[in-house]
């Protein structure tokens, strides 16, 4: 990392790396980094678990979906690491996990999965535009409010991506699936039946 962790961190933010720490095993990377301003931290962690709570109206593999993808976009060694692992938890078809950097390609992706990764595209690469027709395309299974939910958590995602990017936050070693762009070729429906 660009920024080395503090020796000593504040009482206010000490619970949140011990439950880091038992979760997972080891306080996460970035947590070090947001640690040293408590404020952002709280603020950080509270948007996030806003975002990815059970109530939400965007199922959790799409959630999942949006992370992962917001992250390889952004080139996040981190987010990739830690979203594929919460990803690999909730979906079920690793195929699937392993073809998203190259979705467009892959018969995996349903229409709603594909209207939202369109979306998050749109949002996330510098010079794409959303359309009028990608938040249409959306409001088939989103109304208003869970398209500003959806748009908050694409938002969110960019974010701590381009944070741990520029801080170089390292991955921790969470998933063992290969879901960087360029670490395997996309497969299909119809390659993974061979």
């Amino acid at each position: 990392m660009r920024i080395p962790a503090k020796k000593q961190y504040s009482i206010f933010i000490k619970p949140l790396l011990w439950l880091q720490k038992r979760h997972y095993g080891n306080v996460l990377n970035p947590a070090l980094l947001w640690g040293r301003r408590p404020t952002l931290f709280w603020l950080v962690a509270g948007f996030f678990g806003y975002l990815d709570r059970k109530s939400s109206p965007i199922t959790p593999v799409i959630r999942s979906l949006v992370c992962v993808r917001v992250s390889q976009l952004n080139d996040c060694a981190f987010c990739v690491d830690a979203n594929g692992m919460k990803l690999a938890e909730r979906c079920d078809c690793v195929e699937k996990i392993k073809a998203l950097a190259n979705w467009q390609h892959s018969e995996y992706f349903d229409e709603q999965e594909r209207a939202i990764l369109t979306y998050v595209e749109a949002m996330t690469i510098t010079g794409q535009k959303v359309t009028e027709t990608m938040l249409s395309d959306i409001q088939k299974w989103y109304d208003a409010d869970a398209l500003v939910e959806l748009t908050a958590l694409v938002s969110f995602q960019n974010l701590s991506a381009k944070f741990n990017t520029a801080l170089d936050v390292p991955e921790q070693g969470f998933c063992s699936i290969p879901i960087q762009p360029g670490d395997e070729k996309a497969p299909t429906a119809e390659s993974s039946d061979k």
